[in-house]
């Protein structure tokens, strides 16, 4: 497969979960990816060992998306290794549920300043690497932008914020040749769900009773869709918000 053949693609928050599997399916389809990655360089280093055994082209860096120096240094070795880039995909986020009554200023902030203002930094970056041929950005959201949990009402926020840029951004960045879509996953196995207890259990088991397509998602579930975004395929798509989540809208 080559649907990336000769794009470049810096996938935030790269080191497991969605990200990680973004970053192996682009790197399958022909793309030279940036695994980016905060503080797991074991996690980064062990994607790129897959892509790079099977034949890909990946590099690791590290940079916190939520620190404005950091993110301009990712896309400067970014330029080092390969010149330019094609996607960037803001995957990076944290993922905080607590009863309002326990919201501090301090979480609050990480919240917001990962998942909304390091999207930001990214993409004020992505678009001195675009230049005049234009663009790609798939930013990663999620079904509680939709369907908001109890408890998790800062989570939530930041990813409605999160979807406002990509509607607003995609009528701002008209005549520039550049697409900016958002990617809203349902519940997905990854690393973070098995930590937190919630593969097993009786939550699972109550989302899943509610998914027409009966099942947990996969990250395979999101990169295929990640795929098709970054593609050629897909150049008609711009200012999309799209579930993937087995049929089930929001939670």
């Amino acid at each position: 497969m080559s649907r990336l053949k000769n794009k470049t693609a810096i996938v935030t928050g790269a080191s497991k979960g969605i990200g990680a599997s973004i970053a192996k399916y682009f790197a399958a389809e022909g793309a030279k990816v940036v695994v980016n990655y905060a503080s797991s360089k074991e996690g980064a280093e062990k994607v790129v060992k897959e892509i790079t055994d099977k034949g890909g082209i990946a590099i690791a860096v590290q940079g916190d998306v939520s620190n404005e120096s950091d993110v301009k240094r990712v896309f400067e070795e970014t330029k080092n290794a390969f010149g330019t880039l094609d996607v960037l995909v803001n995957n990076a986020g944290v993922y905080i549920y607590e009863p309002i009554e326990q919201v501090s200023a301090e979480t609050f902030h990480k919240s917001f300043n990962i998942n909304v203002l390091g999207t930001i930094f990214a993409i004020q970056e992505s678009l001195k690497l675009f230049g005049d041929k234009g663009g790609n950005i798939i930013n990663i959201s999620s079904g509680a932008s939709n369907s908001p949990l109890p408890t998790g009402s800062v989570y939530s926020a930041t990813k409605t914020a999160l979807d406002a840029l990509t509607v607003a951004l995609s009528k701002e960045f008209s005549g520039r040749n550049i697409r900016i879509n958002s990617l809203l996953p349902g519940i997905v196995e990854t690393e973070g769900a098995h930590s937190a207890g919630f593969i097993g259990s009786e939550a699972e088991a109550g989302f899943v009773s509610k998914t027409p397509l009966g099942r947990t998602g996969q990250p395979d579930d999101i990169s295929k869709v990640a795929v098709f975004l970054a593609s050629d395929e897909s150049g008609w798509i711009t200012g999309e918000k799209i579930t993937v989540s087995g049929g089930v809208y929001g939670f």
